[in-house]
């Protein structure tokens, strides 16, 4: 006979081993062990972390919530649902392993930040996953986004300016506008998918090339002639490098981590808390039944791609401030690492489902992974080889949960 625990039993005892990953951590960290380096302020996060998110599950428990079968299987269910996630903690170890200065702070901290315009995408794309789409068009708004952006942002005394008699406008204005027209590219697409029902892949891929092409005409306007666009203005760079807390030995936490959290708090309440998300659901779960339930799947549709290229834009815009600079090839192929952190962190190529956490799990795994196997020098073409796994297992996995359903 099957064992089983309450809900209740269940997240006391994970908040309780996440107290002992805290008592752990100080522990060693006392102990002074130098080829640790930050591994136990880590633990101590991490554990302080899982006794937060756990506690307030023990202090709100969920009302009638099911009892937890301990079976072959549901464990069978844990190794699939958690798969990736599990592949990535093997490898980390293993990178620590071998290279054990990627316990450190300034590492996390770094992996962090490379995540933050990556899963602001992510929850742009995601939109467009949910109703069993795709947005092939996102890296290259990115991209459009960072050069009209950049174009208006450069200091008067830059040589190459793309606007030689453009006044020193605000900060807000030229990101406010490249956002816009962003939103203008999103609204076509939302457009050819609504009014003529056309597959997202088709709609997205075609805005894609005018996109591309639209940013390219622009790029090359003389003076710049298709020269990179450097000499941004310090106001500008600051919204991508400025550092909090920085000094005393201390890396700083970058500006563009609590901006991506910012963003993806309002994602998360759009998705659970309003109509519209609650809309977006019902279309990817079952368009007939959305459509009786008196959704309208027009509105929707435009809205979804709207908001979608609105998120990018504001990535393009951090992305050229963090790097201080554009090209007309910013972007490319982002939408591709984006759909496929989506689908690891658990959002069904077939629609209807998706989770803010999941998408967040998605985005780190790929960046942990990439950053890793940088740190411990793998060749980029394994890297790109082990990427085509992670994308194909996840996949494998997102198509048995569904035929499972079915």
């Amino acid at each position: 006979m099957a064992n089983t625990i309450t809900q209740s039993s269940y997240y006391k005892a994970l908040t309780g081993v996440g107290g002992a990953v805290i008592l752990l951590g100080i522990a060693l960290y006392f102990a002074s062990i130098k080829t640790l380096y930050d591994l136990p302020v880590i633990m101590m996060l991490i554990g302080a972390w899982m006794t937060i998110q756990n506690g307030y599950h023990v202090m709100r428990p969920i009302a009638h919530a099911p009892d937890i079968v301990l079976n072959a299987r549901t464990l069978n269910n844990v190794l699939t649902n958690y798969a990736i996630i599990i592949a990535m903690v093997v490898l980390v170890l293993i990178i620590c392993f071998l290279q054990p200065r990627f316990m450190q702070i300034r590492v996390v901290l770094d992996i962090m930040t490379q995540s933050s315009t990556k899963l602001i995408i992510a929850l742009g794309i995601c939109f467009t996953l949910i109703i069993a789409g795709c947005d092939l068009s996102a890296g290259r708004i990115v991209g459009l986004a960072a050069v009209i952006s950049t174009s208006m942002l450069q200091t008067a005394d830059y040589g190459n300016r793309f606007f030689p008699e453009l006044a020193q406008l605000p900060l807000f204005i030229p990101i406010l506008v490249a956002v816009c027209i962003c939103m203008m590219f999103g609204a076509l697409n939302g457009f050819l998918v609504a009014q003529y029902e056309m597959h997202p892949f088709i709609a997205t891929l075609a805005t894609s090339v005018i996109v591309y092409g639209s940013c390219s005409l622009y790029f090359d306007l003389p003076p710049n002639n298709s020269q990179p666009i450097g000499g941004v203005r310090p106001d500008f760079a600051a919204l991508g490098q400025t550092k909090f807390f920085q000094g005393g030995g201390f890396p700083g936490v970058s500006i563009l981590i609590p901006i991506a959290a910012t963003i993806t708090v309002i994602i998360w309440f759009v998705l659970n808390k309003t109509v519209f998300g609650k809309n977006v659901y019902a279309l990817g779960g079952n368009r007939e039944a959305a459509v009786v339930a008196g959704v309208n799947v027009y509105a929707t549709n435009l809205f979804i791609f709207v908001l979608a290229a609105g998120l990018y834009g504001i990535a393009g815009v951090l992305e050229a401030a963090r790097t201080a600079g554009a090209t007309n090839q910013y972007g490319m192929g982002y939408e591709l690492d984006a759909i496929a952190a989506c689908v690891v962190g658990g959002v069904s190529l077939m629609g209807g489902i998706a989770t803010v956490s999941g998408i967040i799990a998605g985005v780190f795994v790929f960046t942990i992974i990439t950053y890793g196997l940088q740190f411990i020098s793998v060749s980029p073409m394994w890297q790109q080889v082990i990427k085509g796994i992670i994308i194909a297992t996840a996949v494998a996995i997102d198509m048995g949960k569904y035929r499972k359903k079915n």
